[in-house]
């Protein structure tokens, strides 16, 4: 499980506005081995963490590269899962290293939609030229769709399906965008403001209906933009700001050690190469 908001902005009037500015937490079993983010591929031109599970190696859940490319996944909440699909997480490296354009990968992505269990797919292009944003989720429309400039949230379900986590989240991250606030300002408000909300927002029927087959334990801690619970919760949160002049802000917090008490944080700063 994650949850994503962001803002796209592909031709901001203020030289001081942001492109994108993106806020994601990864939830997995605190136990599942991973890589924190780093420069990988070809010219190590890929910033983005790597799965490190046995079978799913080299996946990934959020990555950007330097030439422009970004993508970000979340899982579907279902309970039914085909423990033969492929590993979603290859759907976003591949995309990091892949030559197709944002909407041709998804299209490509669509045709083999049934290999993969339930997923949602945001692949975008930053260009000089032109900056595209688009989704495909797996359980929905069977065609890719491309975003205009706004405010999005993206959890477990479909794109801005409004389970109460969403749109808490949503109202958090609109919230401390609309401010005035320096890059690092920006980024510690999305960080301790929005990603480490772990306010419950329940009862939610739409998020409990989609969750049948999960217990109501499970489904309640799932109900926060910041999940906590034993051996599972959120574990990286990461925040992404992309100026109108390509400088792209990479920041990323991982917990240490299975330990809610244990955090690292690394930042990444470069220009796109457009």
């Amino acid at each position: 499980m994650c949850i994503i908001f962001l803002k796209f902005n592909p031709r901001p009037a203020s030289s001081n506005a942001y492109r994108l500015i993106l806020a994601a937490n990864r939830d997995e079993f605190y136990s599942r081995p991973s890589k924190a983010a780093e420069f990988w591929g070809s010219n190590n031109e890929i910033l983005s963490g790597l799965d490190l599970e046995e079978g799913k190696e080299g996946g990934s859940w959020l990555g950007i590269s330097k030439r422009g490319k970004l993508a970000a996944l979340t899982n579907y909440l279902d309970a039914r899962q085909n423990p033969d699909a492929q590993g979603r997480g290859s759907l976003v490296s591949n995309y990091l290293m892949d030559n197709l354009d944002s909407f041709a990968y998804l299209r490509k992505v669509s045709s083999e939609a049934h290999s993969y269990n339930g997923f949602n797919l945001l692949t975008a292009d930053f260009r000089a030229n032109e900056d595209t944003l688009c989704y495909y989720g797996n359980k929905g429309s069977s065609e890719p769709i491309h975003l205009k400039a706004g405010i999005y949230g993206l959890s477990n379900s479909l794109l801005e399906t409004p389970w109460r986590k969403l749109q808490h989240g949503k109202r958090l991250f609109t919230s401390v965008v609309n401010k005035t606030l320096s890059p690092d300002g920006l980024v510690q408000e999305l960080l301790s403001n929005v990603l480490s909300n772990d306010e419950l927002n329940t009862p939610d029927p739409a998020q409990e209906s989609q969750g049948e087959g999960f217990s109501k334990a499970v489904l309640r801690a799932l109900s926060a933009v910041c999940v906590r619970s034993p051996g599972y919760g959120t574990r990286t949160n990461t925040v992404i700001l992309i100026s109108r002049e390509g400088n792209v802000s990479f920041t990323e917090c991982n917990m240490l050690n299975c330990d809610l008490t244990q955090w690292s944080t690394n930042s990444f700063h470069f220009k796109l190469q457009e």
